[in-house]
């Protein structure tokens, strides 16, 4: 072969895999684009700001837990954990991240209103009355009375308090609430404008302390240890959304399961997702309120039996009882108006160590 002839062979090859390379690359480009087009759109409802609670979340973002599931999961903040409800009602959002009981509530006022609750993560509620005891405030119900308190309209844990004073038999003539919105709630207890507050247990707590308030003046009422026998928070999503797109909602909570999991073994690389959305944040803050709602309302000894996301439905059965004591429905729920597990992963993947 000439010198010629080579250099010609030579350039064919080289045209040859310029040609291979261009289709490898234009496949690849036409695959991603269809695994674009494959993912399902899903707008998420936090029950609050980007904090440690919601590091579970941030965590399935951001190790691709949605998206190996083919879920395009957008995720917004909200101003309680009664706000996903309505959101999720009203079809802003697809799911959300809100309190089980508010849901209760909604759907006897609203029978219109397709949303149920289909993985409980909140086993335990963290709805409390957060003190101070030089303001006279004990872990006593009878020091409650007579006092001045911080009760934000749209807050979960007020929104229990006639379930709490009926089962405590307090009778609240001589207390005062005030309406105050959630910015100013911590900082007007903490200035001694009211004498505590109704809030949820780790969020008041670290947000006191962070505020100079000595934790030995701090006084934490769970209302579960004053026989609230509630739930608390919940995934809940649209019916519709279900129907129309059952995989898509299992998809979400097995991804929600893993964030949860991955938290669990590792609170402090989760916090950092956290960090990652929301910069006033304090890691030593946030990490210490994801490791108190871990604690007190996620790792209870029954989640611990069971695995995460699922109900006891005798005591959810009694839970629907006592918010029937002062909430006078149009229409009695059975659990499975409210809650369905049929979404849920196996059981044997949502175990939590």
């Amino acid at each position: 072969m000439t010198e010629g002839e080579d250099q010609m062979r030579l350039g064919r090859l080289r045209t040859l895999r310029a040609a291979i390379t261009g289709l490898i690359a234009g496949a690849a480009a036409f695959l991603c684009a269809a695994a674009a087009q494959a993912q399902t759109p899903v707008r998420f409802s936090l029950d609050w700001r980007w904090e440690g609670p919601a590091a579970f979340f941030a965590v399935a973002l951001d190790k691709g837990y949605f998206k190996a599931e083919g879920l395009d999961v957008t995720i917004d903040t909200a101003a309680g954990s009664r706000e996903p409800i309505a959101r999720v009602a009203a079809g802003t959002h697809d799911a959300g991240f809100g309190d089980v009981n508010s849901l209760v509530r909604f759907r006897d006022e609203n029978s219109d209103a397709g949303i149920k609750a289909v993985m409980m993560i909140y086993d335990r509620p963290p709805f409390a009355i957060i003190g101070r005891k030089s303001r006279g405030i004990s872990t006593e119900v009878s020091s409650l009375q007579g006092k001045v308190f911080g009760a934000p309209a749209g807050d979960a844990a007020f929104a229990q308090w006639p379930i709490f004073k009926s089962v405590n038999k307090i009778d609240d003539s001589t207390m005062k609430f005030e309406n105050v919105g959630f910015p100013v709630r911590e900082p007007m207890l903490a200035q001694g404008e009211v004498d505590a507050v109704f809030g949820f247990s780790m969020s008041s707590y670290i947000n006191l302390k962070s505020r100079g308030v000595p934790t030995e003046d701090i006084v934490v009422l769970l209302m579960s240890d004053y026989g609230v026998d509630l739930y608390g928070n919940a995934i809940v999503v649209s019916e519709a959304f279900a129907k129309e797109k059952p995989e898509a909602v299992r998809g979400l909570l097995r991804a929600i399961t893993k964030g949860l999991q991955d938290t669990v073994k590792d609170p402090s690389a989760a916090v950092d997702a956290v960090l990652k959305r929301n910069e006033a944040a304090k890691k030593e803050v946030e990490l210490e309120r994801l490791e108190l709602v871990l604690e007190q309302n996620v790792l209870t000894p029954w989640v611990k039996t069971n695995g995460l996301g699922g109900i006891d439905t005798e005591r959810f059965a009694r839970s629907l009882e006592q918010i029937g004591l002062t909430f006078k429905y149009k229409n009695k729920p059975t659990v499975e108006d409210i809650f369905t597990d049929v979404f849920l992963p196996a059981a044997d993947q949502r175990k939590v160590n």
